[in-house]
């Protein structure tokens, strides 16, 4: 009897050696805790882009080079200057004189409001747009009015000192810049239209001999730099429905005997 008990416990302690030995071998290994922050997904860091990659830079190209183009003229460079584009608009409309800049300056306004009601979605709800416009306008006449007392150029005609640079065609080009940017993700001609325009608008102001061509050249710069800055400087703030702060939970609790309360989770990762 004893012979048959030793031989079944070396059969089971056969039997159950190869499990303790896989047992053994996949035993887990313990995490290593120390380096959990150490960019745990393994998510490529954050390329910094170049400085002249930036969305100033990208804002302000465009309106830099109309601006200092306009200002070089302004002195009488220029390949084209001031005296000839008058001799030659004085050739083409030696008496024409019309009223019409004084009104297509808020055309691309009027578009911006047609298209919208017509159900064309724009990039920013009205409320914001309306906000952007705001302080674009805001940006445009302080900058526009400063460096026309600053020049104090006189305009073709000699009715005042007012002439560098063009505020219609500022105001034209700055609506255009809004229309193309609420519109551009629709369709690229919405802005076409604004633009030419605002290109009308400065050629009325060279016919009408209200300015020189370096006024109208650097008023579409300060329009667009206005409408740019507007755009630069916000962040939909408005118009909003309220919430609460990311990362930041409101949770009903109960605790017998305590009633009835509210919990509040934030986490700070």
């Amino acid at each position: 009897m004893k012979a048959v008990f030793s031989r079944w416990a070396l059969v089971a302690a056969l039997a159950t050696a190869p499990l303790a030995q896989t047992v053994a071998q996949v035993a887990p290994v313990p995490v290593d805790t120390t380096r959990k922050f150490e960019n745990p997904g393994g998510v490529p860091a954050v390329v910094k882009q170049p400085w002249y990659k930036g969305k100033l830079v990208k804002a302000t190209i465009v309106p830099a080079v109309l601006i200092g183009y306009g200002a070089y003229t302004a002195g009488g460079g220029g390949f084209y200057t001031n005296q000839e584009a008058r001799r030659d608009i004085q050739r083409l409309f030696p008496t024409y004189r019309t009223r019409l800049d004084d009104i297509l300056i808020l055309a691309p306004y009027v578009e911006l409001g047609v298209v919208a009601l017509a159900g064309v979605e724009s990039r920013n709800d009205r409320l914001n747009v309306g906000l952007v416009v705001l302080k674009s306008e805001l940006f445009m006449l302080g900058t526009v009015f400063a460096v026309k007392n600053i020049t104090r150029n006189p305009r073709p005609d000699g009715s005042d000192n007012q002439s560098f640079p063009s505020g219609h065609t500022a105001q034209a080009f700055l609506a255009a810049s809004i229309v193309h940017t609420e519109f551009r993700d629709k369709s690229q001609w919405y802005g076409v239209g604004a633009y030419t325009i605002a290109t009308s608008v400065a050629a009325l102001r060279m016919i009408n001999n209200k300015h020189w061509q370096s006024d109208v050249v650097a008023g579409a710069g300060f329009g667009i730099l206005a409408a740019h800055v507007g755009y630069l400087t916000h962040r939909n703030r408005w118009g909003r429905k309220p919430g609460l702060p990311k990362g930041m939970s409101l949770t009903p609790t109960w605790q017998p005997g305590g009633g009835m309360g509210m919990g509040m989770v934030w986490n700070l990762q």
